[in-house]
């Protein structure tokens, strides 16, 4: 089989893992506060991932480029398929293994780990750490900072303004009393946020992953996103339960106000960054909201948040080796 074959192989198997990681992501505080039975908010999804794939070619074009390789390494081994097969084989196996496990992993984190395991393996010179610091590196570190503490600020803001509700209207009962959140209006605004989350991790997701076919030439840029978001639908479709427990049950026991805060505050951040070419992780970003807004009520379990933590802390080495033994391999 040629290394062009294998290349389109990896890359949609990573497109493939990337929709099984991710997919749920949006619709976990929709499980969680039990606003949708799980196949219904898959479903809602799967769909506002699709989409957010589609208009990538539009909103999203920078992260092509950035995603290539080039920058980070010589113009020239970016544009091979061996290198693109390293990155993608790399980062493809760590999602896989992450969702399996159940634990909600960065994609992005783990084509940050392959980008630099291929080019430690191939390239005659060293790795552009600037340009890794400063354009990958530092985005992925300080936007789950950022979203925890403005899903903390958003969640207390909503609880302060039920709470003022139910001051004046003092028959309210105690389950009516975080107002607007538990009304059929503040479901439709908690559905509306967590299909903008997928959305957004589609327009943000998607670019990153067709550089991979790009580079080595396999389809342009259409058809690669094309291709791309096809394989991350499937794959949110067939494997994303595990990885939705976590999210959902498990992280934090959610209610309808920490749901739509954490959702907000998500689909903001990463529609922002991927306007700028920021390559932020949506997992980091809703993690890192959803937890803000468990520390706001003192809902969460910090045993897990420990264990997704130190998985998003493994990823980056974990897809580096797997990319160097295969970049030294082809």
């Amino acid at each position: 089989m040629s290394i062009v074959l294998l290349l389109g192989f990896a890359a949609l198997f990573l497109a493939f893992s990337n929709g099984a990681n991710d997919n749920f992501k949006g619709f976990a505080t929709i499980w969680g506060s039990d606003t949708l039975p799980f196949r219904s908010a898959l479903s809602f999804a799967t769909l506002a991932t699709v989409l957010g794939g589609i208009a990538s070619v539009v909103i999203a074009d920078t992260l092509v480029q950035q995603f290539s390789g080039k920058g980070l390494v010589g113009d020239a081994l970016a544009n091979t398929p061996e290198f693109a097969l390293a990155v993608a084989s790399g980062a493809a196996i760590t999602v896989m293994l992450a969702t399996r496990l159940g634990f909600p992993i960065s994609t992005t984190h783990a084509l940050v780990g392959g980008l630099v395991g291929a080019g430690l393996a191939q390239s005659d010179t060293s790795i552009n750490l600037a340009n890794l610091g400063s354009g990958f590196v530092l985005p992925l570190l300080t936007s789950p900072f950022i979203s925890a503490a403005l899903g903390l600020i958003a969640y207390r803001f909503i609880r302060w303004r039920g709470e003022c509700k139910a001051a004046k209207l003092p028959t309210l009962s105690a389950a009516a009393a975080s107002g607007f959140t538990q009304t059929r209006a503040g479901e439709v605004v908690h559905l509306l946020s967590a299909s903008a989350i997928c959305f957004a991790r589609g327009v943000n997701d998607t670019p990153k992953l067709a550089a991979l076919l790009i580079a080595a030439q396999l389809a342009d840029g259409a058809g690669s996103t094309l291709l791309v978001t096809a394989a991350m639908g499937v794959g949110g479709w067939l494997l994303s339960r595990r990885v939705a427990e976590t999210m959902s049950k498990r992280i934090n026991h959610l209610d309808a106000g920490q749901g739509i805060s954490a959702n907000l505050v998500t689909a903001a951040l990463v529609l922002f960054a991927s306007r700028l070419g920021m390559p932020v992780s949506t997992t980091h970003v809703s993690v890192g909201s959803i937890i803000g807004t468990g520390a706001a009520a003192g809902t969460l379990d910090l045993s897990m948040v420990r264990n997704v933590l130190l998985s998003w802390v493994a990823t980056l080495p974990i897809s580096a080796a797997l990319a160097f033994t295969i970049g030294i391999l082809v």
